[in-house]
């Protein structure tokens, strides 16, 4: 398993902090006419309704043959903002979400009871504490399987607060998908390798 931590993700993001200023060489489409919840959470329509725990959400995942992955927003969050309208209705981004992922939304200041993987319930704003989660938004990209007595940010393969541009962002779900961190652990070079000439076409 691979398991980024917050610490080990800045350093990353400062590493490769060229990655999010680079986007799709094709026209910019519309602002994405995606619906805010009451909570003032953006809520596109592939986003799962759940109970909140994360273990059986991870299994039914896992049986539906799909990748959890978990974000981490706030109300009046740019970047989340961004990330709704601006780049994850890309297209190319929006399929792999809707054929390959399984995505559950915390809130970061939300009151909502979760259970994490190791049977800990707590309210929302306290188990991003727990996971020291300080950043919205952050992807949390879930192992297949978890062991039970692990929490969900140790159960996953990556976690990165995100900030990052549309290229960036279809590799990132690429490398998940097809587990390709499996043969090259490090995204950097994986991006390098498999997308970067991509944005001179």
């Amino acid at each position: 398993m691979i398991h980024t931590t917050f610490a080990n993700t800045l350093r990353t993001g400062a590493r490769v902090a060229v990655l999010a200023m680079i986007g799709f060489a094709s026209p910019a489409l519309a602002a994405g006419d995606v619906p805010l919840g009451d909570d003032g959470l953006h809520k596109p329509d592939w986003l799962q309704e759940t109970f909140l725990d994360l273990g059986e959400d991870l299994e039914d995942a896992t049986s539906q043959g799909k990748r959890m992955l978990i974000m981490i927003e706030q109300k009046g969050c740019i970047y989340c903002t961004k990330l709704h309208e601006k780049i994850l209705p890309d297209p190319r981004i929006d399929e792999i979400i809707r054929e390959s992922f399984y995505v559950v939304q915390i809130n970061m200041y939300g009151d909502r009871e979760v259970t994490d993987t190791d049977g800990t319930v707590l309210p929302e704003k306290a188990l991003v504490r727990r996971w020291r989660a300080n950043f919205t938004p952050t992807l949390i990209f879930m192992d297949e399987t978890a062991d039970p007595a692990k929490t969900a940010i140790d159960n996953a393969v990556q976690a990165a607060p995100w900030a990052f541009e549309k290229m960036t962002t279809l590799a990132m779900f690429t490398w998940i998908r097809d587990k390709a961190y499996l043969s090259e652990p490090e995204f950097q070079r994986y991006f390098a390798e498999n997308f970067y000439m991509d944005t001179a076409q």
